[in-house]
This record gives C-alpha cells, structure tokens and sequence, in this order.
C-alpha cells in the first residue's frame, strides 16, 4: 500500500526547491550570424574585383577616346566574363570561409 502525504496549496508552493540531481550538459552554442564583413577582404576576392572594376575603367576610357569597336569586343567578352567571375567568386568564398 502506498503511504499518501497530503498537503495544501500554500505549503505547495512556498516550500523550498529541491535541487536538482542532474548535472547540468555543456553545450556548444552557435551564433546564427556567422557571417562576417570583414571577411570580404580576402586578398583573392579582391584581387578578382580589382581586375574586373579595371576592365571596367579601361572600357570607359575607351569609350570616351571613342574606339567603339574595341569597346564592343570588350563588352562581348565581359557579358560572358562577369558572371562566370561573380559565381565563382562567390562559390571560392564559401568554399574557404570556416563557419
């Protein structure tokens, strides 16, 4: 037979609190921004937006100096050129970055 303890709602909750038995489990605790802006100073990336921001130049230039068939070679080449560059970029960033 059980032995039954009766208590009222007073002593119920104003009776002191029972430690606990367990121990308490570390835990690894992860920031969800793990992105940071200054990791875009990777030498690569900016090498990669140093070379694309000068054809970029050298293209206006030439368009001022007003050489426009050599400016439409260049902007045949960069339409296919800066996306392949922004996407690989892109992918070597994440590629290397440590979360």
């Amino acid at each position: 037979m059980r032995k039954k303890h009766d208590s009222t709602f007073r002593n119920f909750f104003h009776k002191p609190s029972f430690n606990s038995s367990t121990k308490p489990r570390p835990f690894k605790a992860y920031s969800f921004v793990p992105f940071s802006p200054l990791a875009m100073l990777d030498p690569t990336i900016l090498t990669i937006g140093g070379i694309v921001l000068g054809i970029a130049i050298i293209e206006r230039i030439l368009e001022r100096w007003g050489v426009i068939d050599l400016v439409d070679q260049f902007a045949k080449v960069m339409r296919f050129i800066l996306p392949v560059t922004f996407y690989s970029a892109l992918i070597y960033f994440f590629a290397t970055f440590i979360f």
